[in-house]
């Protein structure tokens, strides 16, 4: 019989969510599935400034026919969301990986297809973006390279692994790929399924940054690492508590 731990720690919260969710239907855990899906897209997008409708998501991610031809953009970007977020899933699940440069390029080119289109693969940005949501402090074209380099030898170097929870590890890693800003557009969303990606791969539920939390997110990228492993603290700890809700008292 699964016991509820609450008031211990986060991970035996995370341990007896895992707990009821292997305990449940599969029916059950599908439905959990996509409930998690919707949330996660709408307030990744929402973080972005991008207000999807629960008609949208629902058209989109159930593969309904598109009846408007101004919706076609909106269920494409909804559906490309979707394939980044399977392909996160899918590199957690791996026994061995090693998340390189051209790992997060693979999500990123899910994320943004047309930047494929007849140029040989993701390229980082050549400017600094004029207008854009984030307004903290960003590399210099000519220094995203060697910066991104050093953070994937960092994320996988075996002393970072020993030395840093593997919360704060993630949260400083997405953390410096904003501050880095590779690409053109997406770099927000790549940022989160990257932090995603390293808390998936440690056991962790994935992290769901609400929107209502959009200008604590954007203050806390400009207050440092310390601000950012907070937030993300509070939102997994949020998240678990809301899923364990759910296998604990599923919808009729």
């Amino acid at each position: 019989m699964v016991q509820s731990l609450e008031g211990n720690s986060l991970e035996e919260r995370v341990a007896y969510l895992q707990q009821l969710s292997d305990g449940a239907n599969e029916e059950l855990r599908e439905h959990y599935e996509f409930r998690l899906q919707m949330s996660w897209i709408y307030h990744d997008s929402a973080i972005e400034g991008v207000v999807y409708t629960q008609d949208e998501l629902n058209a989109a991610l159930t593969d309904q026919p598109v009846t408007e031809t101004a919706l076609i953009p909106v269920y494409d970007e909804i559906r490309q969301h979707r394939a980044a977020l399977r392909l996160v899933h899918e590199l957690a699940q791996k026994k061995r990986l090693t998340i390189s440069a051209d790992v997060i390029k693979d999500i990123y080119s899910l994320l943004a297809p047309e930047e494929l289109e007849g140029k040989g693969g993701p390229k980082y940005r050549k400017d600094m973006p004029l207008h854009r949501l984030y307004f903290h402090e960003i590399s210099q074209p000519d220094k995203i390279g060697y910066r991104m380099r050093q953070l994937v030898q960092w994320m996988n170097a075996p002393e970072t692994k020993r030395s840093t929870h593997a919360v704060r590890l993630a949260s400083k890693a997405h953390l410096t790929f904003l501050q880095i800003y590779p690409f053109p557009r997406q770099s927000g969303k790549v940022a989160r399924l990257l932090l995603n990606l390293i808390l998936m791969r440690n056991s962790y539920p994935p992290v769901i940054l609400h929107a209502t939390e959009r200008q604590r997110y954007y203050e806390a990228i400009k207050a440092g690492d310390d601000a950012v492993a907070r937030i993300v603290t509070d939102a997994l700890g949020a998240g678990v508590e809301s899923a364990i809700h759910f296998f604990e008292h599923p919808p009729a």
